[in-house]
């Protein structure tokens, strides 16, 4: 009540200043003149006659007339109308007017106080008369008093906020803030208290600073029975107080998830079947736990803890629905255990000692029926590995492969082998017993693993496939000593004329396709057979390699060209292999250091180191010449023909062809071997190509033609006989003044023209000797003429 008291009489005292102020208007003061020298300067200071700083008005005025704010005045007003009052400045003339001859200032309008707080102004006063201003310009405010009249507003019109559920009394949740646009210096205005006018009795609010905080205990803050709340907090200005202007905003509470309940299964027994067939891995069933916290607090594990399948069955989580997954171990046989009971607990993966102690945890039983399957039969062994020697016999028992139905009716089972992994049919099965057996000669340097599938069958269920199993067969093929060695390769060398005794010109080595446990172990002789004992010798190096030595001094080529030595190659093996292998040494001339300089045309090549595609290739490149030389030849003869005589002043005795030697091939009228043989066959009359006949006036008479009565006993003389009868009665048949040409020879001969045309007569002397500056080729001419005494003069 003092408070208020106090607060009542402050208001009022001012009110009672701005009364007064408003009423005085402006102080007068005196002026006084100060006159001084200094310097010889001269000083005066007038002191100002009127002079205020601010005035007051309130804001939101609601009057119907202009509002009076005060009344300005100068000591040179003398109150006889000769001073105007001017003004300017923020709003002078618009919001705000003055009375020229009485100062008085007014507001036109109301104004808010939150839109501007105040105004600066500024007042003169001049003269009437001159227009002149009687003292300095000075400069005020108006300044606006506050009322309430805006609510308080909140930064958001909905807040977020969360706590973890169990949470104490007094724990913090969020701060909520709330603006006045009032003056906070001028009264209670924007004084701001919070309340709480929805959320009881769960939350509650600081009414100085907003905080939000619990209100109840950790038994009643429960997520698992209500997770959202909703709160509506009020700010009231006027600190509170009745009358004040209030702003509500809403704040969402959600209480977040702690692990405070264990999991607990929704079944106490769960049964399942799976079949006994059922592979190592797959899943036998799910079973469920359910968990009333969320997210990682709901995470949950199994665990299989006791029972009769602790080895056979396991238990995994799935992350998405955090059930468990019941899954095979190991495989499962109804004739051995036709059933298992499993304990299972659960627990959660992320216990919160706060709130649980660490031996929450529940139990389930889990019963799983094996049921019974017909299998196929099942081998002893996932795979068998059989040896047999490659010499055995036809019907040599190699092995034996067994399999037994696992069922309890212990069908008996059949045995046969894949044949798409024997397409030779090499082994065979005694479909009885599962033995093995050999059904054609085996090979090792052919194979030397057989790689076969055995299956398994019941005779209770010989047509259905799923009922066979199946079983990998590695054979193996032991080596028997049953090929020779032989030489490495196909030797040849050489040796000097010049060879000296005992020196060695070859070193040789052989190859077995056998496989000894020990490695081979080969040995070289001279044959007994080799005529060249005189000649060369055979060393065994001991090391599966021997040399070619000579046994006297000096070869000689021309007596023997060629020496074939034969070495005698044996293995150290049971049963002992040996062969013969040939060498051949050629007899060559060779230098002073041992080089080869001359052999036979045989070594010459071989010693060329040319080598059999060497020689291919050299053969195809001659090939190929010959090709070339056949094309362009070809393609020489489709040119055209050079006329035959090129030059006016070429002349010939005789225009004659002589590369015209006939008809040729088309000329078939008197070598036409056909006609001769089938002399019934008419022919149309041929005239000559290389003449054209004269026209006749008289057509030539026809051929009249003997029949033959037979073509197998025709008479060939007859039948020529009849065809020179024939021509003999022929106007147009042959002989004719032919035309022929001779082949030109070109020009530039030195020999010039043979024309006799052009010649000397053949009457008179010639010399001959110019035939000895044609070349070696006439010099013989030019001696048999060109001398005096000749054999042809004589």
């Amino acid at each position: 009540m003092r408070t208020w008291i106090v607060l009542l009489l402050w208001a009022c005292a001012h009110q009672i200043v701005n009364a007064v102020a408003l009423s005085r208007g402006p102080v007068r003061k005196k002026t006084k003149e100060i006159e001084g020298r200094q310097d010889k300067d001269l000083l005066r200071r007038s002191k100002r006659g009127w002079m205020w700083r601010q005035f007051f008005l309130q804001e939101e005025y609601t009057g119907t007339e202009h509002q009076y704010i005060g009344k300005l005045h100068s000591d040179m007003d003398r109150g006889d109308g000769t001073v105007m009052y001017v003004l300017s400045g923020e709003g002078a003339g618009t919001i705000f007017v003055i009375d020229a001859n009485s100062g008085d200032l007014h507001a036109t309008r109301t104004l808010d106080r939150e839109e501007k707080p105040f105004y600066t102004l500024r007042a003169q006063a001049v003269s009437k008369k001159t227009g002149l201003p009687l003292e300095p310009e000075t400069e005020f405010t108006v300044k606006l008093h506050d009322i309430n009249d805006n609510e308080p507003k909140f930064d958001k019109e909905v807040y977020t906020a969360s706590v973890p559920e169990r949470s104490h009394i007094g724990t913090y949740v969020t701060q909520v803030t709330a603006q006045d646009a009032d003056d906070e210096m001028f009264g209670y205005s924007a004084k701001l208290s919070y309340s709480i006018s929805q959320g009881h009795p769960y939350f509650s609010v600081e009414p100085n600073t907003g905080i939000i905080r619990t209100a109840l205990g950790p038994s009643d803050m429960d997520r698992e029975q209500r997770e959202h709340y909703q709160v509506v907090i009020e700010a009231k200005d006027m600190a509170g107080q009745k009358g004040g202007l209030t702003g509500t905003t809403t704040v969402n509470i959600s209480l977040t998830d702690v692990n405070d309940n264990p999991p607990r299964f929704t079944q106490s027994m769960y049964q399942f079947s799976i079949p006994e067939i059922t592979k190592v891995g797959s899943s036998v069933g799910r079973i469920r736990a359910v968990d009333a916290d969320v997210g990682r607090n709901a995470e949950m594990d199994y665990t299989v803890v006791g029972g009769d399948g602790l080895d056979v069955f396991d238990i995994n989580t799935d992350r998405n629905t955090q059930e468990g997954i019941l899954s095979l171990k190991k495989p499962l046989d109804y004739e051995k255990k036709k059933s298992y009971t499993l304990q299972i607990q659960v627990q959660n993966t992320h216990p919160d000692p706060r709130f649980l102690s660490m031996d929450a945890k529940d139990m389930t039983t889990v019963r799983v029926s094996v049921e019974d399957v017909d299998e196929p039969p099942q081998f002893e062994k996932i795979s068998y590995i059989l040896e047999v020697k490659e010499d055995a016999a036809v019907g040599t028992m190699i092995g034996s492969v067994s399999a037994v139905d696992p069922d309890m009716r212990r069908s008996p089972v059949k045995y046969s082998i894949d044949r798409h992994t024997d397409v030779d049919r090499i082994f065979g099965v005694y479909a009885g017993n599962g033995s093995i057996f050999l059904q054609r000669p085996l090979d090792r340097e052919e194979f030397a693993w057989h790689n076969i599938s055995v299956i398994a069958t019941e005779f209770s269920n010989l047509d259905n496939p799923e009922q066979t199993s199946r079983v990998p067969v590695y054979i193996r093929i032991l080596d028997v000593n049953d090929n020779p060695p032989m030489l490495a390769s196909f030797y040849e060398t050489f040796v000097c004329e010049n060879a000296k005794g005992g020196q060695k010109i070859q070193t040789i080595s052989a190859v077995d396709p056998d496989d000894p446990v020990g490695g081979h172990r080969f040995s070289f002789s001279l044959a007994p057979e080799s005529p060249v004992r005189a000649n060369f010798s055979v060393r065994d190096n001991g090391d599966n390699t021997a040399g070619i030595f000579t046994q006297r001094t000096g070869f000689g080529r021309m007596h023997k060209s060629t020496h074939l030595v034969a070495v005698l190659i044996s293995d150290g093996h049971i049963p002992k292999q040996s062969s013969t292998g040939t060498l051949t040494i050629r007899v060559c001339t060779c230098d002073r250091d041992g080089n080869m300089e001359m052999c036979n045309a045989e070594a010459l090549s071989s010693s060329a180191g040319l080598s059999t595609g060497a020689l291919v290739a050299i053969l195809l490149c001659i090939l190929i010449l010959l090709l070339i030389v056949v094309l362009f030849a070809a393609l020489k003869r489709q040119k055209k023909k050079e006329p035959l005589i090129i030059s006016k002043e070429d002349v010939r005795d005789n225009v004659v062809s002589y590369n015209d030697e006939g008809g040729g091939e088309e000329d078939t009228q008197a070598f036409d071997i056909g006609a001769l043989r089938h002399p019934e066959v008419m022919e149309e009359s041929k005239l000559r190509r290389d003449i054209l006949p004269s026209e006749s006036l008289y057509p030539p008479p026809p051929l009249r033609r003997t029949m033959v009565p037979s073509r197998e006993n025709a008479d060939v003389r007859d039948f020529i006989n009849q065809r020179v009868q024939e021509n003999d009665g022929n106007p147009t048949a042959p002989p004719y003044d032919s035309l022929a040409t001779y082949a030109y020879e070109g020009n530039g001969s030195v020999a010039e023209s043979l024309s006799s045309l052009g010649s000397v007569s053949s009457e008179g002397e010639q010399d001959y000797n110019y035939l000895s500056e044609w070349g070696p080729r006439f010099r013989k001419l030019a001696d048999m003429y060109g001398g005096e005494d000749s054999d042809w003069d004589s």
